[in-house]
């Protein structure tokens, strides 16, 4: 027997053909998620989290009663003094001596110059509306308000003018000394009398009351904050050991912070709420006495509550008072709690 012989070519074609073994791989296997899957994972943590937060506020009634009435009555003292404002605003307007200009008519005026200049002042885009008053008119008046009339009766004739009371539609310091010197220009008008002095006391005072009731609100607004930050302080370090373990197996600080986020969110809502109740209680309260004193003068005028959409705006801003305050705490007080 002849030896078998291996052929060369077709040896190396054994070998191209061969697969070569993969190298296995050793260690953790890292998992690509989708967007969709974060996306569903982060709702999910937060809703979680709000739901927690809501929890443990109505865990401890007391304790979280208390802070939110403490946030109540720092928030209703501005938001009382506000509609206070408001209140004021609607009782100045429904007054009849809103600002206006008194144009006393030459006494040999006809009446088809009066109508027609009456009617020109009224088609003025700067002019509300235009009362003319007789001389009978006039003198009636002063007889009753002066308590003269049997004096005045003597006289021969009247010595009263026709008098058109002129409202502007600008209540503008500029805007009325404008209209006032264009009236007075006219050749139909003896005199004109703009009564500012009681206009600008008035824009003196609203504006005092504005700037009272802002300053009033910043620095309760910044009283709120502190109270939520104290509170969501001794959350955290109630909560100490179980924050390190979250942080020990790889929890962002976004991930530790956002329960801490909805408590402080709880806290500002309920405090809102409070706080729109105690003002809406207040001016139920007020409003018989009111409008006890608005009849006495003859006026229909009655106290306007808080209505719905002042109770968003307070609930709103009680709640970013709260979320801010805890925001602060939780930049404040994570960095002294960190995992060695």
């Amino acid at each position: 027997m002849k030896p078998t012989t291996s052929n060369p070519r077709h040896s190396q074609r054994q070998q191209r053909a061969a697969p070569e073994p993969r190298p296995q791989r050793t260690g953790a296997v890292t998992a690509r998620t989708k967007v969709r899957d974060r996306w569903h994972s982060w709702l999910n943590h937060h809703r979680e989290m709000a739901g927690e937060a809501l929890r443990r506020f109505l865990a401890a009634p007391l304790a979280s009663g208390m802070t939110a009435l403490v946030i109540a009555i720092a928030l209703a003292l501005p938001a009382a003094l506000q509609l206070g404002l408001v209140n004021f605003q609607r009782a100045v307007a429904g007054w009849d001596g809103q600002p206006q200009i008194s144009v006393f008519l030459h006494r040999d005026l006809g009446e088809a110059v009066l109508r027609d200049y009456t009617d020109e002042l009224r088609a003025d885009p700067q002019v509300a509306d235009v009362t003319y008053i007789s001389p009978q008119q006039a003198l009636q008046e002063f007889q009753q308000n002066s308590g003269l009339g049997d004096a005045l009766a003597g006289l021969d004739a009247n010595p009263l003018p026709g008098v058109l009371l002129v409202r502007p539609r600008q209540t503008a310091s500029d805007d009325l000394q404008a209209l006032a010197e264009r009236l007075r220009g006219s050749a139909l008008t003896d005199a004109v009398v703009l009564d500012m002095a009681w206009v600008q006391r008035l824009a003196k005072l609203t504006q005092l009351g504005r700037r009272l009731s802002a300053g009033l609100a910043l620095l309760l607004a910044l009283g709120v904050i502190l109270v939520v930050v104290n509170t969501i302080r001794l959350h955290i370090e109630s909560r100490r050991e179980e924050i390190l373990v979250v942080k020990l197996v790889g929890g962002t600080n976004a991930f530790v912070r956002r329960p801490f986020l909805y408590s402080g969110l709880c806290y500002g809502f309920f405090g809102g709420l409070l706080a729109w109740l105690l003002v809406t209680v207040g001016a139920a309260l007020l409003a018989g006495p009111v409008a006890g004193l608005s009849a006495s003068y003859g006026s229909g005028y009655a106290l306007r509550g808080p209505g719905f959409s002042y109770l968003l705006a307070l609930v709103a801003g009680a709640a970013l008072l709260g979320l801010l305050g805890a925001w602060v705490a939780v930049a404040r007080h994570f960095k002294a709690i960190e995992p060695r």
